[in-house]
């Protein structure tokens, strides 16, 4: 008799999270359902199994020291099942699903994505557009593009291109910049939610002055970009975010000066699972097309495949 049909597959599946995650909260946010609901599946699958697996504590759910061992076999075992999941989703070699940033989709790649099709007719793409991490081994995402240190947990993330920053702005704001010090007298157009700031860049510049004077805040660095398109002031951008804008003229970079941030470009995808003809393909491409792009704007050659390590910090 198979002792899987002696035990409901959610009870297991409710016992691995709270294993996995450390606590009922964390593990019913993850399955979807109440933390009630995760407490008695607990229950009644540790009854199925006739033996405890989790210790009840003031600091939580702690295993046994039957639990522990167990614990790291179901997690093992409910890899695999994600993984079967995974490439059964993925066997059509003719759909290309890719999770990307939005600001990434909008101002990147929906302006070059006709190169790849013209290029690989035979594969149409699927684009998601989030900030989430996708869901590799369990989802029918086969590949991920993401911006971050290269250190998610539970993906392979091979580094494609260093982030880097530097001032862009209108030809019209650009005539009256002279030297990076004439910046003190611009509007800057902010976005709310970078780390990276003015003064990092002066400082490389080696300028110890005030940075430009705030105009205008936004939550959005797509929205940072119109801005600067519209002429409300100076940006800090990216070749990423900036890159069509500069190859049109719309903006320009009026200094050479670009400082890393110490973050970088990755591409995301599942562990230990063999890399498809249709990524392969797609991730040449666009390591030809960021070279090409960021040739446009002035900022360098060729981006090398694949480095071992992550971007160094500024």
């Amino acid at each position: 008799m198979n002792p899987l049909n002696s035990i409901h597959l959610n009870g297991l599946r409710a016992i691995e999270a709270v294993g996995r995650l450390g606590s009922l909260q964390a593990a019913a946010d993850e399955l979807g359902v109440t933390v009630g609901a995760v407490s008695q599946q607990v229950i009644k699958a540790e009854a199925q199994l006739g033996r405890t697996v989790f210790e009840r504590t003031a600091r939580g759910m702690r295993p046994t020291p039957f639990g522990a061992p167990f614990l790291r076999k179901l997690s093992a075992g409910f890899r695999e099942l994600a993984e079967a999941v995974g490439n059964a989703r993925h066997r059509d070699d003719t759909i290309l699903v890719i999770s990307v940033a939005p600001i990434f989709a909008s101002r990147w790649l929906i302006h070059r994505i006709h190169q790849f099709s013209a290029a690989h007719p035979e594969i149409s793409l699927r684009i998601e557009s989030t900030t989430a991490l996708a869901d590799l081994s369990g989802s029918d995402v086969d590949l991920g593009i993401r911006i971050g240190p290269g250190t998610w947990p539970g993906v392979q993330a091979e580094f494609v291109l260093p982030q880097e920053m530097f001032p862009v702005c209108t030809p019209d704001l650009a005539k009256r910049l002279k030297t990076p010090a004439d910046l003190v007298d611009m509007p800057a157009v902010i976005d709310a939610n970078d780390e990276f700031t003015w003064d990092r860049w002066l400082a490389a510049a080696g300028l110890d002055q005030p940075p430009p004077r705030t105009r205008h805040v936004f939550s959005d660095a797509s929205l940072c970009l119109d801005a600067a398109l519209a002429g409300q002031g100076v940006l800090l951008a990216w070749p990423i975010l900036a890159s069509w804008a500069l190859a049109e003229g719309r903006l320009v970079a009026p200094f050479g000066i670009r400082v890393k941030t110490g973050m970088g470009y990755y591409f995301i995808t599942a562990p230990d699972v063999r890399e498809p003809r249709k990524v392969t393909l797609f991730k040449t491409w666009m390591r030809r097309a960021i070279a090409e792009s960021i040739g446009d704007d002035g900022g360098g050659g060729p981006i090398p495949a694949p480095a071992a390590a992550p971007p160094s910090s500024p």
